[in-house]
């Protein structure tokens, strides 16, 4: 009877793995393809999941646009009437208010002409009948160039975060009283956040060169930066933290570096690429349609012409393992975005027929 006893509750524990592994959700591989979805398009830069089952755009001479994704019909919204386009600038970062069927607000970054030279500004826009209106300007005279002009947008907890590049002149990324080569800061209406590390300053973190991704992982903020000829950059930003350009590039492994980083407390990178890749948009992926894709931040690469997936530890800490996909199959890539279905868009940026690009399972 004893062993009777013994072998019933074995075989109830093999039940209950067989039914706990039957239950798991399927991590194997898929087979991906790709999908243009729209052509033709002239140097896109923002590329966002937006209401009614649509994709919003910028492109850098200044055009809102929106796909309807059943359709594919592509319209114009809008186009911003003071964008410069120059170099790098011109209409870049966009992002929509997180309730945007109630707030329908839209909060741009783009590159003007001013009297005192060509700068970069962050402006806030209604949305209502089908266009954009009543522009507020939340923050202006940020310093410009054709150059490293940063410029990726990000809404969390009611807050707005901005990257701007040193626009050519590193120096300044290390003073906290210029607005240049930073993370940058502030409430939806554009005044500064009590909590912010520096009184009465927009500036979050600072000793950037020339951020281009930003996104939030649960409580962590990653973003992707253009390096020199060397040590490109993946970072998880910190309040008021140094991250070190000029002084430091890539790593704290130089023996001036190593000095300057522990006299400035500096946060070191993630992950650096020595030749540089060029990374631009990112996004964190954690959807079961393109399963191998869990939990990973996905990277637009321009200079590598491909999509980096970063696939990232459990404890959102640091990065795991890279892989490539789709190298110099479309050129150079952009940004990207994530739709509630799974399915991953992106924009080229190769000046000429650009296109957006929809990935999804064979």
């Amino acid at each position: 009877m004893k062993h009777l006893s013994i072998l019933f509750f074995i075989i109830m524990a093999l039940s209950c793995k067989k039914a706990k592994e039957n239950t798991s959700v399927n991590t194997d591989p898929v087979k991906l393809k790709t999908t243009e979805i729209a052509t033709g398009l002239s140097n896109p830069w923002e590329i966002l999941e937006g209401p009614n089952n649509e994709l919003w755009f910028t492109e850098k001479g200044g055009k809102i646009s929106r796909i309807n994704l059943e359709t594919k019909q592509v319209n114009t919204i809008f186009t911003v009437p003071d964008v410069a386009s120059n170099g790098e600038g011109g209409l870049l970062g966009m992002v929509l208010h997180p309730d945007f069927t109630t707030s329908q607000f839209v909060y741009l970054v783009y590159n003007y002409n001013s009297s005192n030279g060509y700068k970069e500004k962050v402006v806030r826009y209604n949305y209502s009948n089908g266009s954009l209106n009543t522009p507020k300007i939340l923050l202006q005279d940020i310093p410009a160039n054709s150059f490293h002009n940063g410029s990726r947008l990000m809404i969390y907890a009611d807050k707005l975060f901005i990257t701007t590049g040193d626009a050519g002149n590193a120096n300044n990324a290390q003073d906290k009283n210029s607005i240049s080569g930073k993370v940058l800061r502030m409430n939806l209406d554009g005044t500064i956040p009590s909590d912010n590390p520096f009184p009465n300053s927009y500036v979050y973190s600072f000793g950037h060169r020339n951020a281009q991704g930003l996104v939030m992982v649960d409580d962590k903020i990653y973003s992707s930066e253009h390096g020199p000829n060397n040590d490109d950059e993946i970072n998880i930003i910190q309040k008021g933290r140094n991250f070190g350009w000029p002084n430091v590039e890539g790593f704290c492994d130089k023996s001036a570096e190593s000095n300057f980083c522990t006299a400035n407390n500096v946060v070191e990178p993630l992950m650096v690429w020595t030749p540089t890749i060029a990374p631009s948009g990112m996004v964190y992926y954690n959807a079961d349609l393109i399963p191998q894709w869990k939990n990973s931040l996905l990277l637009a690469v321009l200079k590598g012409s491909k999509v980096l997936q970063l696939k990232l530890k459990a404890d959102k800490t640091g990065i795991d393992t890279a892989t490539d996909f789709l190298v110099n199959d479309f050129g150079r890539i952009r940004d990207l975005a994530v739709a509630k279905d799974g399915k991953v868009y992106f924009c080229t940026s190769n000046g000429n027929n650009d296109k957006i690009v929809m990935v999804s399972p064979e």
